[in-house]
């Protein structure tokens, strides 16, 4: 029984680093575990993935399945739709 409770205490150590902030929207802060593509350029094949699933899985999905924050993820939908390429990507058909 001892070392169960010794096993269970090393796993809460182990997870410490997991420990999540959000902002005042609820969205997850900058976490170099979960967004490991910040800073980088969004290239054509995540362009495309994010103008077509971004209205069905939402941002807080989005964020997760591309490596980067919310906000990266809202600016960059906001950004593509003010310059008039949001449906050219959504309609791309070329990776995704």
């Amino acid at each position: 029984m001892e070392q169960v409770v010794v096993a269970q205490e090393q796993l809460v150590l182990d997870f410490d680093f997991l420990k999540e902030e959000f902002d005042k929207d609820g969205f997850l802060k900058f976490n170099p575990e979960y967004h490991e593509n910040t800073g980088s350029h969004y290239d054509e094949e995540e362009l495309e993935y994010l103008c077509k699933y971004v209205e069905v899985d939402g941002i807080k999905k989005m964020s997760m399945a591309l490596g980067r924050t919310p906000h990266s993820v809202k600016q960059k939908v906001h950004d593509l739709r003010k310059i008039g390429e949001f449906e050219y990507y959504r309609t791309l058909n070329k990776h995704w």
